[in-house]
């Protein structure tokens, strides 16, 4: 869509202005609002289509639909995706909104070539690179071959098919006895393979001799963290480096699962914050070399051996962490990363200088400290929720209980490290299986020691609101052929 009478806009003043008066129809559409948390109140007119109403009717800009309508098991979110794209509710909806020159842009956290389909026969414009480019880049043997041509650091590694634990022996000599096998793609928690021996090869030898090719890499003592960055044609912009809750048994029940973050000031050393900001930079100009543009996440691990920060994996798209960069106190001082990912989909003309706006973000000033969890069901076992915690802000007393304290949907509101932020995933009525996600809370200050360790503090808010959920034991040999099915297909929705 050509914008040739459109001015310039000239810093971030004017973009903030221009998103305040934006008349063009935009919506996410996902299982939760979560990734885009509070873009409704930076950008006119956007709106949330979700499968998941976590407010119970209460975010003024969030539309579910109230009726089930029949369709296929889900087994990934672009399975949901597709689902509202064609629910009646939905569409009627959307075109409740078209305008005589154009039915508005579309948003995902996942989609594929269907759900492309879908949105344009509903006149909306997908404001992603292509799903057959995102599926390349997501791929996590072509993230390495990315990197390289950026000249972004990886763990040593090999990509190879597998065909015997011999074999993976035979094909990793050099790289040490202890391994991580990735599959190309997937959540992380579920397609990352640590393996010593051939007993845990076993394990997981099925799925690893399926692929045609996978990531193997050295084992490293590490610390995961995380990045954001926007491929714009002025550059690539990046935020600071944030830390990573990965595996910890209080929230996930994946050895390598992900399951929060953290953003404050000055994480990690100078040295280490430099390097992750030159390889973003790096990879994300490699990524406009291959026809990429807009937001994206890298995943960069520290060794605590020597010290080295090593690309880990890419999201093409907003991710888990997006929440925490579009709230930091930079975007609140500026605007979030996000505007300008909208930008370069709207086609709006705008002049900005990357590297200060890089360098701004990434001063101590413009810092403040949060931290996300990411609380999964982690029993070996089915129950069915008869209650679950409602979405809003919730104050901790003195005893360690928790107790709702009044429905919001702006994280904003939490006012003390007392009070915490939750978003509602698995609702009343829904199945607890080993690794439903029950939901997100987001509190204000860090929730892990500087070695990476869980605090006290992050353990009495898990518990708390862990003891909000009840639910009944569901005897397997209870359920249907499509309810084990549904079961068996669960995904991440975050």
């Amino acid at each position: 869509m050509s914008n040739e009478n459109q001015k310039t806009l000239k810093g971030v003043a004017e973009i903030k202005q221009f998103f305040r008066e934006n008349k063009t129809p935009i919506y996410f559409i996902s299982a939760t609002n979560f990734n885009l948390l509070g873009m409704d109140e930076w950008i006119s007119n956007f709106k949330y289509i979700t499968y998941i109403d976590s407010y119970e009717g209460l975010h003024p800009n969030l539309f579910s639909p109230r009726v089930e309508v029949p369709h296929e098991e889900f087994t990934s979110i672009e399975d949901i995706s597709n689902y509202l794209l064609t629910h009646p509710e939905v569409t009627d909806y959307i075109a409740s909104k078209t305008t005589d020159t154009e039915a508005g842009k579309a948003l995902f956290l996942m989609f594929d070539e269907k759900s492309e389909k879908l949105a344009a026969d509903l006149g909306l414009e997908v404001c992603f690179p292509a799903a057959e480019l995102r599926t390349f880049l997501d791929n996590k043997v072509n993230t390495n071959r990315i990197a390289e041509k950026a000249g972004v650091a990886c763990v040593p590694y090999v990509l190879s098919n597998v065909t015997s634990y011999q074999h993976l022996k035979a094909i990793s000599k050099g790289l040490s006895d202890s391994l991580v096998v990735q599959s190309p793609f997937g959540d992380s928690g579920h397609t990352t393979f640590f393996i010593s021996n051939e007993e845990e090869f076993n394990e997981h030898a099925e799925e690893i001799m399926a692929e045609e090719e996978v990531k193997i890499m050295k084992r490293i003592n590490c610390y995961g963290t995380a990045i954001e960055a926007c491929v714009t044609q002025h550059g690539t912009i990046v935020t600071p480096l944030m830390t990573e809750l990965v595996g910890f048994k209080e929230l996930t029940p994946y050895e390598g699962g992900w399951c929060g973050n953290e953003i404050y000031p000055n994480a990690f050393n100078a040295d280490i914050r430099e390097k992750a900001k030159i390889y973003t930079q790096r990879f994300g100009d490699q990524l406009k070399a291959e026809g990429y543009k807009g937001y994206f996440e890298l995943d960069f691990l520290i060794d605590q051996d020597n010290g080295e920060i090593y690309l880990g994996e890419l999201n093409p798209r907003v991710s888990g962490v997006s929440s925490l960069t579009n709230h930091a106190q930079f975007a609140m001082d500026d605007v979030p990363l996000f505007l300008f990912h909208m930008l370069e989909w709207m086609n709006i003309p705008y002049e900005i200088d990357v590297d200060e706006i890089t360098n701004r973000w990434a001063e101590a000033a413009s810092m403040d400290s949060w931290s996300q969890l990411v609380i999964k069901h982690t029993r070996d076992t089915l129950e069915l929720a008869t209650e679950a915690p409602k979405s809003g802000i919730w104050e901790m007393k003195k005893n360690g209980n928790i107790q709702f304290k009044k429905m919001n949907t702006h994280r904003q509101a939490v006012l003390g490290d007392n009070e915490a932020f939750f978003i509602q995933i698995t609702q009343k009525g829904d199945y607890l299986y080993e690794g439903a996600d029950l939901g997100i809370l987001v509190l204000r200050g860090r929730l892990m020691s500087d070695d990476f360790e869980i605090s006290s503090r992050a353990k009495r808010w898990i518990k708390s609101l862990r003891s909000n959920y009840k639910a009944d034991m569901i005897d397997l040999g209870s359920l249907t052929e499509e309810e084990l099915n549904e079961l068996d297909s669960g995904f991440k929705m975050l």
